[in-house]
Formats: structure tokens, sequence, C-alpha cells
């Protein structure tokens, strides 16, 4: 298909979308915002609008497969790759014609062993057979803000070219796509977890305060995570790190394209696989692959104690076979403190605290150690239970240079994934700063 969008045309028209709807939108409410979108969405008629059910039953009528786009209301992050950008797409429009498109704008009731995805996006795609095989997912952040070197419209574009030759393939294709659903999650629902029944329901209120009434999609992740800590147990590193990014172990892929390898890290997990610049990765572990989100849920598979996935990709047009292996403790080569459970998680391990690290140029001067843990703080909660630290004696500027004894914890991420898997709620903890060139031991308890 001959591609007529081209990336700068489409950074270019997102821009020009933010900036002309700030000022309208800051004159909005959230419930305001929440009904506008239902409004304009279902006066359309192109999206099934937040009915799943409705979507399921025209797929299996009309042949077509389905599209399931999870967006948060209102979101200004989710906008970028959602509204006028993809349902004026010159081609991407002709693409979604040949699904039945459904929007869901909230997580209140959603089939969670169905629909299982990083809770920590707030735009996520699944495409699917009426009968409910996942032909597979799109949708992917590896930062709080930035998502260009993520997601396209031209990648959006593959993943339903790559969805509809499944679908041309099926019944055949079926069993390759099997391990695209996973297990059977904690609570069926959202509104089934303790920590969010008392607060909602299985459906959105648009005869109150809907926009409070919708359950977002990094609550699932935050109840998770509570789930655990209200037990005093350690969180597993897999709920700590879920989906992780394939750069992490070297992959630097093409958000363009369905799964294209646009540089391998030197000396990563995957340079030593064999992985090359320009490979098409065509299967990992025989799953054929849509997109980075695809490759995100066969790497979340792998325990954090390792192991292998067998990849075949396409170099020069000649299909090759190579394994993947993941050592113990890979998982932690992921950066986790860009995600919005990393507020949660600064309750949890930090009181409240948000670190950053010392410059190199600042090491070995007043006192900061050369190597080892050196991270300042930067934020210092200031209410309820993120005042804690607070409350403990950190102040903003503080230079953490061991944490509960250790030494090696080189970032933020490295703190609260120690802290949140190795430590249980109700202890205390002694944290030793650097103040004013001094050395003080400081105690924090860690909070469920």
């Amino acid at each position: 298909m001959q591609q007529t969008t081209t990336r700068p045309t489409v950074l270019i028209f997102v821009v020009f979308m933010l900036l002309s709807t700030t000022t309208s939108a800051q004159q909005k409410t959230r419930d305001e915002k929440v009904r506008e979108d239902r409004r304009n969405v279902t006066a359309a008629g192109f999206w099934i609008y937040n009915d799943l059910e409705d979507g399921f039953r025209r797929a299996k009528l009309s042949g077509k497969p389905i599209l399931v786009v999870l967006r948060c209301i209102p979101c200004e992050e989710c906008v970028k790759l959602d509204d006028d950008l993809v349902d004026q797409d010159p081609v991407l429009r002709p693409l979604l014609n040949q699904f039945v498109c459904v929007r869901i704008v909230s997580t209140n009731g959603l089939d969670l062993s169905l629909f299982q995805f990083d809770t920590d996006q707030s735009f996520a795609v699944f495409i699917l057979n009426a009968d409910r095989t996942i032909y597979g997912r799109f949708g992917t952040r590896s930062h709080r803000t930035e998502w260009v070197g993520d997601v396209s419209l031209e990648g959006l574009a593959r993943a339903l070219e790559g969805a509809l030759e499944l679908h041309a393939r099926w019944p055949e294709s079926r069993e390759s796509l099997r391990a695209k659903t996973g297990p059977a999650p904690l609570f069926s629902t959202p509104e089934k977890f303790p920590t969010l029944r008392e607060r909602y329901t299985g459906e959105l209120d648009y005869s109150g305060q809907v926009a409070k009434s919708c359950i977002h999609c990094h609550q699932i992740g935050d109840a998770i995570r509570d789930h655990y800590r209200s037990g005093s147990q350690a969180v597993p590193d897999d709920i700590i790190s879920p989906y992780p990014h394939p750069k992490s172990i070297g992959m630097i892929l093409n958000p363009d394209q369905r799964a294209e390898l646009r540089q391998v890290t030197p000396d990563s997990p995957a340079a030593i696989a064999g992985l090359q610049e320009g490979d098409q990765l065509l299967t990992m572990n025989d799953q054929p692959l849509l997109s980075t989100a695809d490759i995100q849920w066969v790497l979340n598979s792998v325990p954090a104690a390792g192991g292998t996935v067998q990849i075949v990709v396409s170099r020069n047009g000649t299909p090759v076979t190579l394994n993947l292996t993941l050592q113990n403790r890979w998982r932690e080569l992921d950066q986790i403190d860009w995600r919005v459970s990393a507020w949660g998680l600064s309750r949890m391990v930090l009181g409240g605290l948000r670190l950053e690290n010392v410059a190199s140029e600042e090491r070995g001067v007043n006192g900061i150690p050369t190597v080892g843990t050196a991270l300042r703080v930067r934020y210092v909660g200031q209410y309820n239970e993120h005042a804690a630290a607070k409350n403990s004696g950190f102040r903003k500027g503080d230079i953490i240079v061991t944490f509960d004894g250790k030494k090696d914890l080189l970032s933020e991420s490295d703190v609260l994934r120690y802290g949140a898997t190795k430590l249980k709620p109700g202890t205390s903890i002694p944290i030793e700063i650097l103040r004013e060139n001094s050395l003080t031991t400081l105690r924090l308890p860690q909070q469920k």
C-alpha cells in the first residue's frame, strides 16, 4: 500500500491540534469533556461507543474483525492517536472501514480475562476475531509525556494490515494466536478489587459526576499492587516491571513498522542473541507480531528469573531463527520511574519522595561518593501518606547515599523496585543522607 502520510506531517498536525484545543479544553470541566465526547462520537456514528457486546455482535454478523480502543476520557495524552488524527488519516480510514470499531472510555466492567495490557498506558488497542481470539495489540509508552519514539499513525496502519492478513487466514491462524490470551486475573473486573469496590460500579454514572465514576487504566495496576501490600506481602517483580519495553534489552524498534529493528544496542541481550539492525521480527515463541505491544506481551510471559524466547526474523528476505536468552533479574533493566504507578510506589517505598540522579560532575565533591548510590531529593510530598518522608525529617535537596544499608541502588527505579519487592509494609528502614556536607541517618516507614 502506498503510504501518503509522512511522520513529520503527522507531528505538525499533532502540535497544531494540541495548541488549537488548549484554550477550549481549559474552559471545560472533566464532566463536560466526557459528555461532549459521547455526544460527538455517537453523532458521528462510526465508532460503537462504550458497548463492547454490541461490537462483538456486529463483528459476528458482518464477518469483520473487531478493533477495540481503550482510551481514558478525559485524557490529553490519549488524544495524540485518537479522534480526528485517526478518523481522518487517508491511510488509516480505509483500513478502519474493514473493522467493527469500538471505543471504550473507561475500564468499569472490563473483562480482565480478555483485556490484559500495560495499565500505565492511556491508549491501548486490541484487534480481535468475533470469537474473542486476539490477533494483536497496539500501543506502548516508555516516557511520561514523550510518545513519538514508541507509536505512530503509520505503525498503527501496519498493525491493522497485519491483523487483516491474520483474519483472512482464519481459522488456520487460530493456533498461533492461543498464547495471546493470558491466565486468569486476580479479579474478573476492576470494580471487584477490594480497593475499588467501595468507590466504583461496573458502569459510568452519566446522571451524576461521570468523570469521578470512571475507573482509569492505571487504577487497575494500583489495585493489583495494593492487593499484595495490603496482605503485607512483597510485590512480585513482574507486577513492578510489567510488559518490559524492548529497548531495555537492546531492541530499538521502528515505530512506523510492525516489528522492525531500527537499532540493536551493543552487548545487550538482543545483540548477544544475534539480532541485527533491519531485521523484521515475524514471530516470538511462535506468536505473530503486529507491533511493539505484541513484543511486550511475549516478554511479559518471561519470569524475572529468566528464560529463553525463540524469535524468527526476516533478514534480507530470508527467515532466520534466533534464541533470545534473558538472565536472572533481567526485568531490572527496564526503568519504571516514568510510569503513573511510580506515584503510588513513591508513597509505599519513599514516603512521598521523588528522586533524581546526581550529575556525574558532582561525584567526589562535597562528600558525594564517587561510585554507588547518590540520589538527590527533588520533591517532598506534603499531604497524607505522601507526607511520611517530610514527617520523618527529609528535605528537598538531601542526597541519599545508602537506602536500607544498600549502596548499589543507582536510580529512582532501583529504589522503588527494591522497596516494593524486598521490604514489607510496617517496617522502618534507615536511610543515610548527605545534607550540607554532613552525613545524617533518618528512618522511613514502609507503607501499604
